[in-house]
This record gives C-alpha cells, sequence and structure tokens, in this order.
C-alpha cells in the first residue's frame, strides 16, 4: 500500500549530510525534500523523478531509500499544542524554529521536565557562549557540553540509549559536526537518538530549510508571543510526519485536522476584522470567530517550570484529554463561556 511507504530520512542524512545545498545542486526544491521527510508529502504522491534524484544524492538503490510498515512512536510531553501539532517523534529529528524571546526553551525546559519523571535524560549540546533565554534550559537538563566528543561521551554513559533527548544547537549542523556525531553512534550500533535541535540566534526563522530534513517541526508563532499566549506554538506551520504516517490514533489526526483548518481560518478573520472592522464580517465567520477564540485560549497552558513568575500551578494534558476538550470546544460546548474562562486551565472540567 503507498499509505505505508516513506523516505528513509535517517539513511539521507548519513549519506547527504548538506542535503539543502545538494539538492539545490540538482534541481531539487528544498522545501520539497523537506515536506517528503516530514510526510507532507506522501511518497505515494511524489515524482518519481524526485524520489530517483533523492536514491542518486544518497548512492543508495530505491528498495534502501524507501521503507515500508513500521509505525513511528510519538514521545508524550503532556503540552497541549506541542502534543497536537508538532508530535515528537522517538529516535527522530525534531527541529524548533523560533526567534528570540517567544518561549522556546521555555517550552524546551518543561518538556525536559516531564520527561525526566518518565525515565528521559537530556544532554544539551552548545557551544560554551550567552545567548537570551538559554539559560531556561540549562538549568533542567543532565549534562551540558561544548562538543562532540564531550557529548558522545554522555550518551555513552547512559545505558538505555532510547530514553535519551539530545539537544543540539544549530551551529553544530551547519559545521557539519553533528553528523559527524551520528556517525560515531552509528559505529557503535547505537539506536537513533532522540534528537531537538535549536537556533538560539533566532536567524532560523527566516531560511527556508534551517536545519536539514526533519521528523517533527516545531514552529512559534511571535502573534501568539505578542499578545501573552503560551506555549505560542503555530498550529498550522508547525507538522510531523506521525500526522502523516498513521502512526497515530485516528482520533488524533482527525482532530488536528479540524482544529488546523479551523485555527488558520480564526487567523485570517482576525485580519478581517482588524482591517474591515466586526461590522462586515459574515455571521458565520463570526461564529468561527468566536470558537477560535475559545481554541487559541485553551491551547495555552500553566508550566511548571514558570510557576515562579506566572504564579499559576503548572499542568500537565494528556494527548487524549486534549484530544477530547477540542472535540467539545469545535462543537461549540464552551461557547457559553469567555476565552479568558478557558485561558491557562490546563484541561477543562
Amino acid at each position: 500500500m503507498k499509505e505505508n511507504l516513506r523516505l528513509n530520512v535517517s539513511l539521507l542524512r548519513r549519506r547527504v549530510p548538506n542535503l539543502t545545498s545538494a539538492a539545490k545542486t540538482v534541481g531539487l526544491r528544498p522545501a520539497t525534500v523537506s515536506n517528503l521527510c516530514t510526510g507532507k508529502i506522501s511518497v505515494g504522491r511524489a515524482e518519481v523523478k524526485t524520489i530517483v534524484t533523492l536514491a542518486n544524492l544518497a548512492n543508495c538503490t530505491m528498495d534502501e531509500l524507501i521503507i515500508q510498515g513500521g509505525k513511528l512512536t510519538m514521545i508524550e510531553t503532556g503540552i497541549k499544542p506541542l502534543d497536537l501539532f508538532a508530535p515528537i517523534v522517538q529516535g527522530g529529528t525534531n527541529g524548533f524554529v523560533a526567534r528570540a524571546q517567544v518561549g522556546q526553551f521555555v517550552v524546551l525546559a518543561e518538556m525536559t521536565k516531564v520527561l525526566k519523571e518518565k525515565g528521559y535524560q537530556s544532554i544539551l549540546l552548545t557551544p560554551d557562549k550567552t545567548y537570551p533565554g538559554l539559560s531556561d534550559l540549562e538549568g533542567f537538563v543532565d549534562a551540558k557540553c561544548n562538543s562532540i566528543d564531550e557529548a558522545f561521551a554522555e550518551v555513552s554513559l547512559i545505558e538505555d540509549k532510547d530514553r535519551i533527548l539530545l539537544y543540539v544547537d544549530r551551529s553544530y549542523i551547519v559545521s557539519g559536526e553533528l553528523y559527524e556525531l551520528r556517525e560515531r553512534f552509528e559505529g557503535e550500533s547505537y539506536p537513533e537518538i532522540t534528537t531537538v535541535l535549536f537556533d538560539p540566534t533566532g536567524e532560523a526563522v527566516d531560511e527556508e530549510d534551517p536545519f536539514g530534513p526533519l521528523d517533527t517541526l516545531c514552529y512559534f508563532d511571535i502573534d501568539l508571543s505578542t499578545r501573552g499566549v503560551y506555549p505560542a506554538i503555530h498550529p498550522v506551520q508547525s507538522t510531523s510526519i506521525l500526522l502523516e504516517d498513521d502512526a497515530l490514533d485516528s482520533s488524533h489526526t482527525t482532530i488536528h485536522k479540524k482544529a488546523k483548518k479551523l485555527l488558520r481560518r480564526y487567523k485570517e478573520i482576525r485580519v478581517l476584522m482588524n482591517t474591515i472592522g466586526k461590522d462586515k464580517i459574515p455571521e458565520a465567520d463570526l461564529d468561527l470567530f468566536h470558537i477560535g477564540e475559545r481554541l487559541e485560549a485553551y491551547l495555552s497552558q500553566p508550566f511548571y517550570v514558570a510557576e515562579e513568575f506566572t504564579k499559576i500551578k503548572g499542568q500537565t494534558v494528556g494527548i487524549q484529554q486534549t484530544i477530547q476538550d477540542i472535540q467539545q470546544i469545535l462543537q461549540g460546548q464552551y461557547n457559553h463561556l469567555e476565552p479568558k474562562e478557558l485561558t491557562y486551565k490546563g484541561k477543562l472540567i
């Protein structure tokens, strides 16, 4: 079945470290390659010449490049918008793209704290430099490294390598050192390490494919941030291969699509209201806007790591609870409440 086919992204990463540049030189659009890697474009819908070109770049056969079956696994973080719109892939490469000071490191810190209670250990690989906001994460990781030798040593010490979170500064991708580190892992026959890529400079936002092929892209929304809605995870631009690979419950993918569609339209109506005024908006669009307001408010969340500043007790929300709550919001069951009554509340009661 074509639906069960996907690219062997791990092989692509090993064989073609600078995939973005390499794709351009042979006439492939980096965005197309990225979308194939995340599953946004399924292998079954891709042009044959694109797949053949990728196989040639990786110096592999089509059978090696295209793999069938085998479900990917989601790491549930209890962070509502992250689990819904950009679920983390176990053993995958997950990229976080954000401007500076929009809360990405707070999200990573919260994820680290929550997953530590599930037995995960975290390693931060970053140059010995000071970046705004990075300290929000540094206090929660188990080890901080400034070189790939140090990172390799730390990974080697951890027995359960399936429960490692390796946070990597983008500078190690640009230098090619991350690929060298992965080759060393492969040489030791380590399983795929769950990797989270981030850019502390905020410059990755302006690039088409800043991290190369990803399994999950978590994109941050500066509009949400400026309006004080956190975590400011963009519901439309964020994506994950898990949402396209039939790896999740059908309820998850169904609600994800409905919520994404509604929030996309909600954002458009917001712009129209600010431009032409509320009175000129059709009644049907106003109804969508009011539901969108409540859904956006619900997707905010109080974090444990921010309790000192927010004075609100942190909460995690399981994905099934999130799905159930969103279903009710979409059905209009909370239209009687003001959006502020759904803000920073965790799960609905």
